[in-house]
């Protein structure tokens, strides 16, 4: 295991040395939260890839593989298709806002304050996100060192704080970079046809396992659906994916690289399939199917190439952990601190960095904290997610293509779909897939009855929205004043 420790000592301290780099990059807001809106393509699809695929997408992906074969694909296809349809219907309109978080954009559309239930919402959403990703750290440490669980969460997710608070979105982007490289190499082009080779092939594969493993629907046509609504419709709306896309250099990038990030997400929820299939092949027994991935680790691979793929599904947990970290930050400072600092002088504006850097290494701090503590997070990452879409989605999608769609409608549509979410959940159970649907029904009545019903959106307003998306105009949006 030596040559494996090599390997990983070398990752982290790759990450942590990007970290302090990105601290001479990050002089200004713009540069802490979306890297100063100067990514190129390749950036662009690399990071946005990174932040997206995941423990869920990797260690998650061999697991649902595992279990029913091809079909376990499905969860990161639906991710990928979100990312697709997200990049080719929205992201040039969202790049040409110049914005920093969702609640802006619904502020700048509606012309008056959404934020304090948009931004509730979507902090506890991405707070969700990063302990989900920081609890996923203690497999990977157990596995590498042995470690207990508490050590590995606290390790894990101390290299993330440290280079997010550095860099901020600068740091997180080079090492999303770094991370998407060990993952496609560490995923696709070592443990995919390991795995395939020594469980024989396709042909293998067939001689061994039921047909119902390489049945692409055999997962379940319901649990389908129930991942493209919440998981491709939690990707159009998602704080941690939308400043991604603040971060590219003009619209035609955003919409170029992510359809190139989209294509890239189905082939690697394809491949964590394959990997799981093999798995099941080759360990018909295993006494859980969460272990599927780190056994076909440890048994195929040779020492280094291990430590690779290990690195790999360090790598996913990190880029994700990192990105949900400085989305919650970014939310918590435009979103609902700037309700207390309305009136923000020169000298104050120029600390925003630091103050950045503070809320960040403060909820970074937390989310660990959490991880700790906390049993079933997979489930309360289902609630984030329920609540997001349930409440979030009807009044992001009428602000873009309804015009008919007023603050009051925005309002009765975010509250009464949490709460008809939170309720059905409560009656339903939290793995149901009832609640969102009956979230979103209630969120799109409320949303349309209350819109008709009250003065349409001021015509000044709607003409600053207008001239925002057609790039005709850089005033600043309603959260960030202009000083004297």
């Amino acid at each position: 295991m030596a040559g494996d420790y090599a390997v990983i000592a070398l990752y982290i301290a790759g990450m942590i040395a990007i970290g302090w780099f990105g601290l001479r990059l990050a002089k200004t807001k713009s540069d802490y939260l979306v890297a100063g809106r100067r990514l190129g393509w390749f950036m662009y699809s690399g990071t946005m890839s990174a932040v997206v695929l995941g423990g869920a997408s990797t260690v998650g992906g061999v697991k649902l593989g595992y279990t029913y074969g091809i079909s376990g694909a499905w969860l990161v296809i639906a991710i990928g298709l979100g990312i697709l349809v997200l990049h080719a219907l929205f992201a040039r309109r969202l790049v040409k806002l110049k914005v920093y978080t969702v609640g802006e954009m619904l502020d700048l559309r509606y012309g008056g304050s959404t934020t304090t239930i948009s931004g509730v919402v979507m902090w506890a959403y991405t707070l969700m996100l990063t302990v989900t990703s920081t609890l996923a750290f203690a497999t990977i440490f157990k596995v590498l060192f042995d470690l207990p669980s508490l050590a590995g969460i606290v390790i894990g997710g101390s290299i993330v704080v440290l280079y997010s608070v550095l860099g901020g979105m600068w740091s997180i982007t080079l090492t999303d970079i770094a991370q998407f490289v060990i993952k496609t190499i560490g995923i696709l082009f070592v443990l995919l046809p390991v795995a395939l080779s020594s469980a024989g092939g396709f042909g293998g594969m067939a001689d061994r396992l039921d047909a119902s493993f390489f049945d692409f629907g055999s997962i379940g046509g319901a649990t389908i659906v129930t991942y493209l609504v919440t998981y491709s419709f939690g990707l159009l709306i998602g704080q941690d994916i939308w400043q991604r896309v603040f971060t590219a250099r003009t619209p035609k990038v955003a919409t170029a690289g992510g359809i190139i990030s989209g294509v890239y997400c189905l082939a690697y929820g394809v491949a964590g399939a394959l990997i799981g299939t093999a798995a099941k092949a080759l360990y018909p027994q295993l006494a859980s199917a969460q272990d599927a991935f780190a056994t076909i680790v440890e048994d195929l691979l040779p020492t280094g190439l291990r430590g690779l793929v290990l690195a790999a599904a360090l790598s996913a947990l990190m880029s994700t952990s990192s990105g949900a970290l400085i989305a919650c930050s970014t939310v918590t400072t435009a979103d609902l601190l700037a309700k207390f600092r309305p009136n923000r002088t020169v000298s104050s504006r120029l600390s925003e960095v630091n103050a950045n850097r503070l809320t960040t290494l403060l909820l970074g701090v937390l989310a660990i904290a959490i991880a700790m503590i906390v049993d079933d997070v997979v489930s309360a990452l289902t609630v984030a997610y329920n609540v997001l879409v349930g409440g979030l989605l009807v009044a992001i999608l009428g602000a873009l293509f309804w015009r008919r769609g007023t603050r009051a409608g925005a309002l009765a549509s975010m509250s009464v779909g949490s709460v008809v979410v939170i309720v059905s959940m409560i009656f339903e159970g939290l793995d149901a897939n009832e609640p969102i649907y009956y979230g979103l029904g209630a969120s799109l009545l409320a949303y349309v009855v209350v819109s008709l019903a009250t003065p349409r959106t001021p015509d000044a307003v709607l003409r600053t929205w207008t001239s925002r998306l057609s790039g005709g105009s850089e005033e600043p949006n309603p959260a960030e004043p202009v000083s004297a």
